[in-house]
């Protein structure tokens, strides 16, 4: 996967890629090692793509450093990456910015489920995509939002990889985190009806205004109605 996004290219207004799964690999393969559940697992959630103080700096899906370190016991040496943006560093575990997105979720992964051996029991989360777009000013550019020319060659490696994670951890239910992942989700399963229920929570992130009112309870009573909680 990773050598077959390296060969993508990418226009204006994206001027910088991050891969954290090629700068930050020693934390990812922790993180799935240590993780990944051995049987089938009730559910594999799907984030977008990595944030740039989460996964762009620990390799982690939604990596909040404090949720990677102190909760998951994850920690290490993250290299750079090769072309890097003076306004995103990458200083690894050192990194005082906080991602939201990411303190949100696992905090309610902790809250729910107490140690992290409890939710990774029968759990895990990965990215649909784990590349970090990035503009000439540093700001952030989600996958959805490239041209469509740059984003189908990226979709059918990203379908591809999400697809064999999917058949290897074998979930009962496949939950994207927002609609973008849900969607790449249900594509898949249209290939491959009825392997896996299609689920969805809501996204984390500080930009939507309904998780700023509604977090963590609505995402819980949508745990609950899928079953994932009591």
């Amino acid at each position: 996967m990773t050598v077959a996004l390296r060969n993508l290219r990418f226009e204006a207004p994206v001027a910088r890629v991050y891969n954290p799964l090629e700068y930050a690999w020693e934390i990812h393969r922790a993180y799935v090692s240590r993780y990944a559940p051995k049987g089938r697992c009730k559910a594999v959630f799907v984030g977008m793509n990595p944030g740039p103080w989460g996964m762009a700096q620990t390799g982690v899906p939604f990596g909040e450093i404090p949720a990677v370190r102190d909760w998951m016991g994850l920690e290490g040496p993250v290299l750079k990456p090769a072309s890097e943006h003076p306004k995103r560093p990458i200083e690894g575990f050192a990194c005082v910015r906080s991602e939201v997105s990411g303190r949100r979720l696992w905090g309610l992964f902790e809250e729910v489920f107490g140690r992290a051996c409890n939710f990774f029991e029968h759990h895990f989360v990965l990215n649909y995509c784990p590349l970090v777009f990035m503009s000439e000013s540093g700001s952030n550019i989600t996958p959805d939002k490239l041209p469509v020319v740059e984003r189908q060659p990226m979709e059918e490696i990203c379908d591809q990889h999400l697809a064999a994670a999917l058949t290897i951890l074998q979930p009962e239910w496949a939950i994207g985190v927002g609609g973008f992942a849900t969607k790449r989700i249900e594509k898949i399963c249209e290939k491959t009806p009825g392997l896996w229920k299609v689920g969805t929570l809501l996204h984390p992130s500080p930009a939507s205004p309904i998780a700023n009112r509604e977090w963590p309870e609505r995402p819980k009573r949508q745990l609950q109605e899928m079953g994932i909680i009591p």
